[in-house]
């Protein structure tokens, strides 16, 4: 999976990408730091089920710290967006160009208002303009790509297939593209748009292809007041505070040894006797996460990778008993799989002929057999049974 990390320049989106994936990059207070995009992987975290099953798991394709299982996704951290990017301003056209493969956005705003919508210093601007300039980029540069390839399409009678195709790059699915289709009320037979249609399904593809998550960073310099305004000017969004710079800052003390963080945690232990610079500094920030229960980071992911794309994570094993591979690995793999995926779709991510030659599943906390069609759960640790060798 991947999320793209997007906003406006100066917000502190280099910063947050840092903070997730310890990844150095360029960070500076001025506008379009990042130049070409920063890629790097984070970790959607959830409760493992090893604690339940009374076993101690060796995880292959993940981690697993103290009961939490760590699953790992990319992030790709582009330049900033200036109105006026789909036709090319600022860093515009590879921005966009960068962020086609994304399945999710997280966008970072800037909570305390003290940039303004290029990046450039302000007292008292309002954050929430630049989620709509974002979205309103993003729909002109889509509606662009889809009004190229017009002449193309309107001679396709199954405007779905055709549309998907021309939107290949996007890691997209003709159910998606023909649920914007409806979803914008369009007709779909020989595709012949105005430029307002294109636009129209812009939109509704966006929210299905590229679901939006708001990040109101540097909540460590401003009141909780400027949050809930916020949050009140971007009904509909999902908004959380963070501090990409606290957060970065435990990151790096957990990694020099002088505390032990697992991110997303609101407290920390101190191991090493710190300076006196320090010590007031851990101070603060223990102070900060234990008032704001974490600094809104990991919830970022989590809610990008588990809640946005409606993912729940499986377990599949290939000894029932010991819920192991056939190396011995216990609870070897943590997959991320769509809500409403059923047993055999599981094992179409294992591998294809694996799903083809299927003859059943194993539900292996009950030893119940399981058809191909079982509707798998959260937690689920399940054996497929395949005629594949």
């Amino acid at each position: 999976m991947l999320i793209g990390i997007i906003g406006a320049p100066n917000k502190g989106k280099s910063t947050i990408f840092s903070a997730m994936t310890m990844n150095e990059v360029g960070i500076s207070n001025y506008p379009f730091t990042t130049i070409r995009p920063n890629l790097g992987v984070a970790y959607a975290t959830t409760k493992c089920v090893d604690t339940e099953l009374g076993v101690k798991c060796n995880p292959r394709n993940s981690l697993c710290v103290d009961g939490t299982r760590l699953i790992p996704v990319n992030i790709v951290d582009v330049a900033g967006l200036v109105p006026g990017a789909h036709i090319g301003k600022g860093m515009g056209n590879q921005f966009l160009s960068d962020l086609s493969a994304a399945e999710a956005l997280i966008q970072v705003v800037d909570a305390s208002g003290r940039t303004d919508i290029n990046g450039n210093p302000c007292e008292a601007c309002d954050p929430a303009l630049e989620v709509g300039m974002v979205l309103g980029e993003l729909k002109a540069w889509l509606a662009d790509i889809i009004e190229r390839h017009m002449h193309t399409l309107s001679r396709r009678n199954d405007g779905i297939e055709a549309l998907a195709e021309v939107l290949s790059g996007f890691r997209t699915s003709s159910a998606d593209v023909g649920s914007a289709i409806g979803s914008a009320g369009l007709s779909y037979h020989g595709i012949s748009w105005d430029h307002e249609s294109s636009e129209r399904f812009a939109a509704s593809f966006l929210k299905i292809n590229k679901p939006l998550i708001v990040a109101a960073n540097k909540l460590d310099s401003t009141a909780d007041s400027s949050l809930e305004r916020l949050r009140e000017g971007l009904k509909g969004y999902r908004v959380i505070g963070c501090s990409g710079a606290i957060e970065l800052a435990l990151r790096k003390a957990s990694m020099s040894g002088i505390i032990r963080y697992l991110p997303g945690g609101n407290d920390f232990s101190t191991l090493k006797s710190p300076n006196a610079d320090q010590a007031e500094a851990l101070r603060y920030m223990k102070g900060y996460i234990g008032e704001k229960n974490g600094t809104g980071i990991q919830q970022l992911i989590n809610t990008a990778v588990l809640g946005l794309r409606d993912n729940i994570v499986v377990y599949p094993v290939e000894n029932e008993n010991r819920y192991s591979d056939h190396f011995g690995n216990v609870l070897p793999d943590a997959l991320l799989v769509k809500r409403g995926s059923t047993a055999q779709d599981m094992a179409r991510i294992i591998h294809t002929e694996l799903a083809d030659k299927m003859l059943y599943a194993i539900d292996a906390r009950k030893g119940h057999r399981l058809s191909k069609d079982y509707i798998l759960q959260e937690g689920d640790v399940i054996k497929i049974v395949s005629a594949a060798r």
